[in-house]
């Protein structure tokens, strides 16, 4: 079978050095639409030097190398078919405010491997550390279809959800024709967002958005809606992907305020309002955290 659970779980973590400096930063934060207008001074939080600010979602992408997705398939117990891979979900922890330069050391693992019938599950844990402690804790779901119905353990399934009632806010986010392919020089190589000869193998039309782009664009816009651009008051943010999106298509953002919380929903404008990221929650420190640190 492709997809080995027992090698997979009982293989050693994945140690690797990352860094990281300003113009990393930047380059993803226009990867996921910052900088529109761009001589609005909010937007200079994320595109000028002197004024830089780290989104926390870049612990996605830090350092440049192959995102989880990829990461995981070429984790021990794992060789499947890169067209039959899904990212179903993410989560990321931030346990201090990310430094717009660093030197930190990242372990992966696969934490879990579940049969979903259809289906195998993935879950790769990344834990990143700097010379100054912990620094964020990630969580990437890999759907690989096709390699369930081993009969391994199903794993836990999503909770219903109150019906929130009507948003605190909506937003709409234009995604660019071009955005996948500016989000791609983050790291993620994958074909299934450049080439429509691969798109066509994978089962899509045409090259569809990285899922990480849309995560780190819903983010974007709970800090500037919820937070007046305040990044060091994210604490977690956990979403589900339940669908692709395209490049030029529109995201509607819907957000409703909690106690200590944001419950944020993201469709597609141009398919009906399709729900392309649902069951998303962004956990927030109420007083905020310490600045982050400069260059």
């Amino acid at each position: 079978m492709p997809v080995d659970a027992a090698r997979a779980l009982a293989a050693g973590p994945r140690t690797t050095e990352i860094s990281w400096a300003p113009g990393d930063v930047q380059l993803y934060h226009l990867a996921i639409g910052a900088g529109v207008p761009a001589t609005d001074p909010r937007e200079l939080r994320y595109t000028l030097e002197s004024r830089l600010h780290v989104l926390p979602s870049f612990a996605t992408v830090a350092g440049g190398g192959p995102p989880g997705v990829i990461a995981a398939l070429s984790m021990p117990g794992v060789d499947v078919d890169l067209a039959r891979v899904l990212h179903g979900g993410q989560s990321l922890t931030v346990h201090r405010p990310l430094p717009v330069r660093a030197t930190a050391t990242r372990t992966d693992r696969i934490a879990a491997v579940y049969d979903k019938g259809k289906a195998a599950l993935l879950v790769l844990r990344s834990d990143a550390a700097d010379a100054d402690g912990p620094l964020w804790t990630t969580e990437a779901r890999v759907f690989v279809r096709g390699e369930g119905g081993w009969g391994g353990e199903r794993g836990p399934s999503a909770d219903a959800r109150e019906e929130p009632g009507a948003p605190d806010r909506v937003v709409e986010r234009p995604v660019r024709e071009d955005q996948a392919l500016l989000h791609r020089l983050t790291g993620d190589l994958n074909p299934l967002h450049a080439d429509p000869e691969f798109a066509r193998r994978a089962g899509y039309d045409r090259p569809v958005l990285h899922g990480l782009c849309t995560y780190g664009m819903t983010l974007k816009a709970v800090v500037d809606t919820l937070l007046d651009g305040d990044v060091t008051r994210v604490r977690s943010f956990t979403a589900r992907f339940t669908d692709v999106v395209y490049p030029g298509e529109t995201l509607r953002v819907r957000m409703w305020r909690g106690a200590g919380t944001a419950r944020v929903d993201v469709s597609a404008v141009e398919r009906g309002d399709a729900p392309v990221l649902t069951d998303a929650t962004v956990h927030l420190a109420v007083d905020g955290g310490r600045a982050a640190a400069g260059d």
